[in-house]
């Protein structure tokens, strides 16, 4: 069976039945199985999965003309993101054995194109985390290095792709949740713009961060899906009711561009020296193909982690509220009244890292200290957003290293949160300021871990960012081989 690295490759050997649906999404159920030490599965769709196969088998054959988009695409679903008659936990106790009642939208969406779900896959819980390790499933291992962390909080889904054990998984990115896990398992990361897909049966975590993403091995992949997923949404307030363009059909780019980056970014006291040299000699191949790049300052830099924490724990304190042990989830059993349920279950459901955001965000909300955190923290992503976009206003995109260093050892930030917080600080902003970002493997390290680079673009331009990327990991594939 060849890896396929793309949907029409794929689809073109479905119709000429040199596969079958069925015997792809057997393949994929072998890949699970020969994987499973990763810990990327929590639960496999194996008979649903093989049955929605043998019945796109038969449309095949019939040559059907209603065959959606995505006939053959196998996807996997982070453990955030609802399915109708599904469980759903966020990947932590406090959900055990719930079921959903509904579908996200976005999965409405695939599933009307003819994706084959294929299974849940683990997350950090509640998508709090930076390593996958904070999982009532236990810890991910990145399928590069097995000591390794594969990065999170959409780490599983990473690995999924990563292992060839689904052709695309969604994932979820409140700071980097998508790019970072793609970075540190050699995979393509995309998260749209806010409110481009919409969040209805998504978790919640920060609100006004949290988008839907997609991990591929290709940006054509990447381009279908969230032409598939994207637009308006009656149940989402906030999903933006602009024109979907058909991202898959615009992705020839030959125009030359402006691009910046941060020359403090490159100079950061925290980046390693191999993140360094890449991105050095990455700007030097976008020279090299025509492109204007150029330094720019960037003042907010050390500002943007300190911000976002403040923003998401306090919009995570709100949102965690519904989850009480009384009316879906854990329930402690001992407790004698009302006030002991909610103490007693949430303690018991919710990990360390969790109750420490809930903790972080109930104390910035308080009384006495609402200005002097939450409110001065808003003002504070305002002026991130606003020099961002003066910088978009003059180059096409900005180009920056996805994390100050590749994967690092499982168990290395677990009794420091604060450098795992600080690992995000390249990737906050897109999710600050709102805007479309994808992260692209470019190399390997001296230890063969991959790295990666990313490119933000302007609000609700993926058609541009997916199109631009594309021209330069096709170019960049050709130079390397």
């Amino acid at each position: 069976m060849p890896k396929y690295q793309s949907l029409v490759k794929l689809q073109s050997d479905l119709k000429n039945q040199k596969i079958t649906c069925v015997e792809l999404v057997q393949y994929y159920l072998s890949q699970i199985e020969a994987t499973q030490h990763l810990n990327a599965y929590i639960e496999v769709f194996e008979g649903e999965a093989l049955a929605k196969a043998a019945a796109l088998d038969l449309k095949i054959v019939n040559q059907a003309d209603h065959l959606g988009k995505l006939y053959g695409m196998v996807v996997s679903l982070k453990d955030v993101i609802c399915y109708k008659n599904h469980q759903v936990t966020a990947a932590s106790k406090i959900l055990e054995g719930f079921e959903s009642q509904f579908s996200a939208t976005a999965v409405e969406r695939i599933l009307k194109e003819d994706a084959i779900i294929i299974g849940r896959v683990n997350c950090d819980q509640f998508a709090m985390g930076s390593t996958n390790e904070n999982s009532v499933y236990g810890a991910v291992k990145n399928g590069a290095d097995e000591t390794k962390v594969p990065g999170g909080s959409s780490g599983a889904s990473a690995v999924a792709v990563q292992m060839d054990t689904c052709l695309a998984s969604l994932g979820s990115d409140t700071g980097g949740s998508v790019r970072q896990p793609a970075a540190f398992c050699g995979v393509i990361g995309m998260k749209p713009s806010y409110g481009r897909i919409s969040r209805h049966g998504l978790l919640a975590y920060a609100s006004s961060f949290d988008q839907i993403g997609v991990l591929a091995n290709s940006i054509e992949d990447a381009a279908i899906l969230l032409e598939v997923m994207a637009g308006a949404d009656e149940f989402d307030s906030t999903a933006s009711d602009k024109v979907v363009p058909n991202y898959s059909q615009e992705l020839n780019f030959k125009t030359k561009t402006k691009i910046a980056y941060f020359g403090n970014v490159l100079e950061h006291e925290g980046i390693a020296p191999t993140i360094k040299s890449s991105t050095l000699d990455y700007l030097d191949y976008l020279k090299a193909e025509g492109h204007q790049v150029e330094a720019v300052n960037f003042d907010y830099l050390d500002y943007i982690i300190p911000a976002y924490y403040v923003l998401t724990t306090a919009e995570a304190s709100s949102n965690l509220s519904r989850f009480d042990g009384v009316r879906y989830g854990h329930r402690n059993k001992s407790a004698s009244n009302l006030l002991e349920t909610y103490k007693l279950s949430r303690t018991e459901g919710f990990s360390t890292e969790v109750k420490r955001r809930i903790m972080l965000g109930t104390f910035v909300l308080s009384a006495g200290y609402y200005d002097a955190y939450y409110t001065k923290a808003q003002q504070v992503r305002r002026l991130i957003q606003e020099q961002t976009l003066s910088i978009l206003e003059e180059y096409d995109f900005i180009v920056m290293p996805v994390s100050p260093t590749t994967a690092w050892n499982l168990g290395d930030t677990i009794d420091d949160p604060v450098k795992m917080y600080l690992a995000d600080i390249f990737t906050v902003q897109a999710n600050m300021c709102g805007l479309p970002a994808i992260a692209l493997p470019i190399g390997k390290d001296e230890n063969n871990l991959p790295i990666g680079i990313q490119f933000m673009g302007n609000m609700f331009e993926e058609a541009q960012l997916l199109a631009f990327t594309h021209q330069l990991q096709e170019n960049f594939a050709t130079q390397k081989n």
